[in-house]
């Protein structure tokens, strides 16, 4: 019989994860060692596998989390703008803003994403790909809905792109506690997107 798992097991994976996300980001994933995760983790390379068979199941691990927990933020920017009852332009600007602060938590979680995912075996790799995808579609319907007058079928996947390009580099650059907070940018984001850079 399979021994049951703690109360704590979760709690234990999600502080792995986050060590093990600080590492990846850090070193690189190739460079990154379960020991170096067992070290940063302050613990055994023995204690680790009992979380994790490999390097590569953190990883995955990972991403399966954050992915789902990108989806989830869609969903509940979804909810809120039917509470709310907003506009569609204010569920978008709503969207933004729910994601830039996911980021600023998240920012190595996020360096995965978007480095590392090609480490992973192929069934792996195409379910983390599949929910970028699902995030991306979820983003262009927002902006579609948003700005229906300037979005055609020729220029849609192009201004969902630019809006991640605004959006999700910031780990490259925009650091708690910097001189720009995430929710200020967040703003300026929603003024480009409102007035353009001249309005």
């Amino acid at each position: 019989m399979a021994r049951p798992k703690s109360a704590s097991h979760d709690l234990k994976r999600e502080e792995i994860l986050d060590v093990a996300a600080q590492c990846f980001a850090r070193q690189s994933f190739p460079a990154a060692s379960m020991n170096d995760i067992a070290t940063a983790c302050g613990t055994s390379k023995a204690r680790l596998y009992h979380y994790y068979e490999s390097k590569e199941a953190i990883l995955f691990d990972l991403l399966d989390r954050y992915t789902q927990r990108l989806l989830a933020l869609i969903g509940e920017a979804e909810a809120h703008a039917q509470r709310q009852n907003l506009s569609e332009r204010e569920a978008l600007h709503a969207l933004v803003r729910a994601f830039l602060a996911e980021y600023e938590s998240s920012a190595t979680r996020h360096v995965a994403l978007v480095s590392d995912t090609k480490f992973l075996g192929d069934t792996q790799r195409e379910l983390i790909l599949n929910r970028q995808r699902d995030v991306v579609a979820a983003f262009t319907r927002f902006i579609k809905r948003a700005y229906p007058g300037r979005v055609t079928p020729a220029n849609q996947t192009a201004l969902t792109m630019m809006l991640f390009g605004m959006i999700n580099w910031t780990f490259t650059w925009l650091r708690p506690g910097g001189p720009m907070s995430y929710a200020a940018f967040a703003d300026e984001v929603v003024a480009v997107l409102e007035q353009g850079l001249g309005g």
